[in-house]
């Protein structure tokens, strides 16, 4: 029945896009040039275009790249009225000089790198185990993007292997589904459940950006995101001899995101609405435990506009009784170019049913367009 909740959110998700991009590139009543319809983010209703710029923050320069699609300063509106700093608007290269409609562009990439996150163990775009509020695809504003991933984890005890795939809908809508593959191996037998014996789940998941910009717009107001994952887990006979009421459940989540570019920092706090144990793999629920509240966390530090390095952390619900532990990692990720990325991180997941240490290594490989 949990499928259910999800479906509303689904719904919502598809049917809230034509009306944002028909509310977003409706014509100015007021003739003359205007800065891209963009309102949402600027958290203006019209800017007027400015002779002042924002230049790149150190880490967006070009370190000597030849790309002309990189724009090396980025002009600025209206005050916001935070602060008195301007906001950052995004590249007009989807708006004409009278602020006409936005076209669909297919994967032309108007993000900057790395913007667009890496994929979560959930499939959707983040961290390697933080949701975050970015949406997947390096599409902008009326752009349809898509990424796919594979990532696997190496644990002393266990193994992770999980294959992805999520669309990007005018930076504004994220859909996606990853399949994970998790291997008792030795422990297995230990368990009783057979050496090599390997859980398996299924995640669809949505979310749906409801205000700021990660990048632009208001250096105060981050990019907030919801988003619902749907998770079935194909071993219910099995979690329920551990405990677990349910093998099929369903998350929600709130994250806020923002990349400050003049100091190269990336700061994302999410607060899970959850009941999953060990995300799922092991079952939803208990009969004495429901929903809990959960909160991750993420911070990174851009080294250039192709690397970042920083850390995570996640906290998780311990419904069986079995000592599961909060998760944390300590990440890097390196955009070879404008389309592949590749991460790796030393993560640490504490207690997996009843096996302590779990501590390892963390490799995935994202192509994004």
């Amino acid at each position: 029945m949990t499928r259910f909740l999800f479906y509303p959110i689904f719904v919502f998700s598809m049917a809230i896009v034509p009306a944002l991009h028909a509310r977003e590139t409706a014509t100015p009543d007021q003739p003359g040039p205007v800065a891209i319809p963009y309102s949402d983010v600027l958290e203006v209703r019209q800017a007027e275009p400015t002779d002042h710029a924002i230049a790149y923050a150190r880490v967006l320069e070009s370190h000597g790249s030849t790309d002309a699609s990189i724009p090396r300063t980025l002009p600025a509106v209206a005050n916001t009225g935070a602060a008195g700093v301007p906001a950052i608007k995004p590249p007009d290269r989807e708006a004409s000089a009278a602020g006409a409609r936005v076209d669909i562009d297919l994967f032309e990439g108007g993000k900057l790198l790395l913007t667009n996150g890496i994929t979560t163990i959930e499939g959707g775009s983040g961290g390697g185990i933080a949701t975050w509020a970015t949406i997947a695809g390096r599409e902008m504003k009326g752009g349809i993007g898509v990424q796919g991933s594979f990532t696997a984890i190496e644990l002393p005890d266990f193994g992770w292997r999980s294959y992805g795939a999520a669309i990007g809908i005018s930076d504004r809508v994220e859909l996606s589904y990853v399949r994970q593959d998790f291997d008792t191996r030795s422990a297995g037998a230990a368990l009783g459940l057979g050496r090599g014996y390997t859980f398996n789940q299924d995640v669809w998941a949505a979310k749906l950006r409801v205000a700021g910009d990660a990048v632009y717009g208001s250096p105060v107001l981050p990019q907030i995101a919801i988003g619902a994952e749907y998770k079935r887990n194909h071993d219910g006979a099995i979690t329920a001899l551990l405990g677990a009421s349910d093998d099929e459940g369903v998350d929600y989540t709130l994250s806020a995101t923002k990349l400050l570019l003049q100091h190269s920092l990336l700061v994302n706090a999410t607060v899970r609405l959850t009941k999953a144990n060990q995300q799922g793999l092991l079952g939803f629920g208990s009969a004495a435990d429901g929903y809990k509240v959960q909160v991750e966390g993420s911070l990174a530090y851009m080294l250039s506009r192709r690397a970042v390095v920083g850390a995570e952390y996640r906290s998780k619900p311990d419904n069986l009784g079995l000592g599961e532990d909060d998760w944390l990692d300590i990440f890097a990720a390196y955009a070879v170019n404008n389309h592949l990325t590749l991460s790796a991180a030393y993560v640490d997941l504490g207690s997996i049913a009843t096996f302590e240490d779990q501590r390892g290594g963390f490799l995935q490989a994202q192509i994004a367009f």
